[in-house]
């Protein structure tokens, strides 16, 4: 019976790990399911649509050929149909009712009032480095690449935006091919092999132990004594089971390499039962970092915290190299409004006296706010804040960056210090954006319009200003510095010149982002002007330092104007609040210097 419980156990075990194999190799599910589709030739663009990335749950890898160069960037839909404008591209969507996927040419007609313009008059047709997208790839002849997106966005593929774009198009997805059963059947096979191999031992040594020395039985008449034989040689007891010795042997060894093998066939977490369903784990699809999808009555917000790292970075790359290089041209590309014309400034007076310094550089580093505007159209606006982390000491810097239109890059169009003291108001999360306020707007203490020109009342009446009492005195140190720059300036002219001072409002555009305390960070320009004449007939007045580079003159009889261009930050509370207009950082720099007529 103990060679039957073990035989069984043996046919057992042989067929649960032969059947835990079989789930690994013939009967394997593929790893992937995959769709392609091909792209007109005389397309110069192809955009992948959101119902053909999330055809199927779980990351998507795209297959990408057909050209010599290949490119493939990922945005928000809106954004890439506004970056087309009226361009033909070739649509790739889920075709209906077949898990197939179409491609068809698409002739945009962009209706008036529409979110995506129209072609623009611009010259650029290479999507490639664009601020609208979320990232982007290229390649040489094929692109293959594993992406993570959720719906809501698109893919637009090209070539360099003149050659035909790709024509060849794949896209695969994970499928779940786990075989939660072919880890417990192996290891249950080499364990019921295991107690098969026990029972053998045991019917063996049992089988042994039957054979041995028969008790004495009762004495009969005594025998004849016959003949003496030879003693036969002594049997060694290993040989009393030797024609089993071969079976015993591959008998243990089978349950054995059975067993090795499981143990190092095992270990992946595909054999075995998983803690959470294997559906669920493939069909979670996270939407990509740093972004969230907006309710249906609120815009996006124009960039995401990873999309504006990218740009910044990209910014404070090209800012190094126009620094270093005194490259105006460079300079253009990435800044504009105030802050442009305080660096173009800056490079012709360093251009003619080296000696003076350049301006502060702009910080390559993690973004420590981010308030993108709330938008799905053109012009947008956001704002951020960099720490410099190699120099903690240093104040962070304020950007407002603007897009004009889909097509074009964001510039800097304000760049300005906090003060030490500055308290930032609390804003929306980068997910979600905030709305731009109205220049107009009379939901605040003062409309953001306003703004400049009552501060630089203040400025040159200070407490005899009407405005005065709207603004906050205490902390706010540009205010105290150019009072103590007038003064001192006054103290050290000569008897035969006299100085005059006005401030007013610039011409820069005024950027308004709501605040969560219902107020608004408004960022403004100023002017600035200083101007000396001499008061004696036949006296000259000198100039020096920046104003002598910038203007080119040393001295002169009749007079000479220095403009300084202000860029100010300011939090303005709602209307009705006890709170007052708090400067929280500025920017001041030589823009012009010239002789009065």
């Amino acid at each position: 019976m103990r060679f039957v419980l073990a035989i069984a156990a043996f046919v057992l075990a042989a067929a649960m790990i032969v059947l835990g194999i079989a789930q690994r190799t013939i009967f394997l599910e593929p790893a992937s399911v995959s769709l392609s589709a091909t792209v007109a030739a005389d397309a110069r663009f192809a955009v992948v649509a959101p119902s053909a990335l999330n055809a199927r749950p779980g990351s998507q890898t795209i297959t990408i050929s057909g050209s010599d160069t290949v490119f493939m960037a990922y945005g928000r839909t809106g954004d890439v149909k506004a970056w087309l404008g009226d361009e033909p591209y070739a649509d790739i969507r889920l075709a209906k009712n077949a898990a197939t996927l179409s491609s068809t040419v698409v002739e945009p007609v962009v209706e008036p009032g529409s979110t995506a313009p129209a072609a623009e008059p611009e010259t650029i047709t290479n999507p490639a480095g664009s601020d609208l997208w979320l990232q982007e790839f290229t390649a040489a002849d094929t692109l293959t690449t594993t992406v993570k997106v959720p719906d809501g966005i698109s893919m637009i593929l090209a070539s360099d935006g003149t050659a035909p774009a790709p024509t060849e198009v794949s896209l695969s997805w994970p499928t779940d091919n786990s075989t939660p059963l072919a880890g417990p059947l192996i290891v249950g096979g080499g364990v019921v092999g295991v107690i098969g191999l026990i029972i053998y031992l045991l019917a063996l040594l049992h089988l042994r132990r039957s054979h041995g020395p028969r008790r004495n039985l009762p004495r009969g008449p005594r025998m004849p004594r016959l003949p003496r034989v030879p003693r036969p040689k002594g049997i060694k007891a290993s040989q009393i089971t030797g024609p089993r010795k071969p079976i015993t042997r591959s008998m243990v060894a089978i349950p054995v390499i059975l067993v090795s093998g499981l143990v190092l066939s095992g270990c992946s977490a595909d054999f075995w039962p998983r803690g959470t369903s294997p559906e669920a784990a493939v069909s979670a699809t996270p939407t990509p970092t740093g972004t969230a999808a907006p309710t249906q009555d609120v815009p996006p917000p124009a960039v995401t915290v990873p999309q504006l790292e990218r740009i910044v970075t990209e910014i404070a790359t090209v800012t190094a190299d126009a620094d270093a290089n005194l490259n105006a041209d460079s300079l253009a590309t990435r800044f504009t409004g105030p802050a442009l014309e305080k660096r173009l400034a800056n490079y012709t007076i360093r251009a003619a006296d080296p000696a003076i310094a350049g301006l502060p550089t702009l910080p390559s580093t993690s973004l420590r706010l981010t308030l993108p505007q709330q938008s799905s159209t053109w012009p947008r606006v956001v704002m951020t804040v960099l720490q410099d982390e190699a120099d903690p000491s240093a104040a962070p810097t304020a950007l407002v960056l603007r897009q004009e239109t889909p097509r074009a890059d964001y510039l800097v169009e304000y760049m300005i210090q906090l003060e030490a003291a500055a308290i930032v108001p609390k804003v929306a999360p980068a997910t979600i954006g905030a709305p731009v306020i109205a220049p107009d707007s009379t939901f605040l203490l003062l409309s953001p319009d306003q703004v400049a020109a009552a501060y630089a009342d203040v400025l040159s009446l200070g407490e005899a200003s009407t405005s005065f009492p709207l603004f906050e005195a205490e902390g706010d140190s540009f205010r105290t510095q150019v009072a103590e720059l007038q003064t001192s300036r006054r103290e050290k002219l000569p008897s035969t010149a006299s100085i005059e001072f006005a401030a007013a409002a610039g011409t820069g555009r005024t950027v308004a982002l709501a605040t969560n305390d219902s107020g608004s960070i408004v960022a403004v320009s100023l002017t600035e002007t200083e101007t000396v004449k001499p008061v004696d007939p036949g006296a000259t007045v000198g100039t020096e330092g920046a104003s002598k580079a910038l203007s080119g003159i040393s001295a002169t009889a009749k007079g000479i104007t220095s403009t300084y261009g202000d860029q100010l930050l300011f939090h303005v509370p709602a209307a009705g609040s006890n709170e007052k207009i708090v400067l929280l950082g500025f920017s001041q720099g030589l823009i012009s210097s010239t002789e009065l007529p």
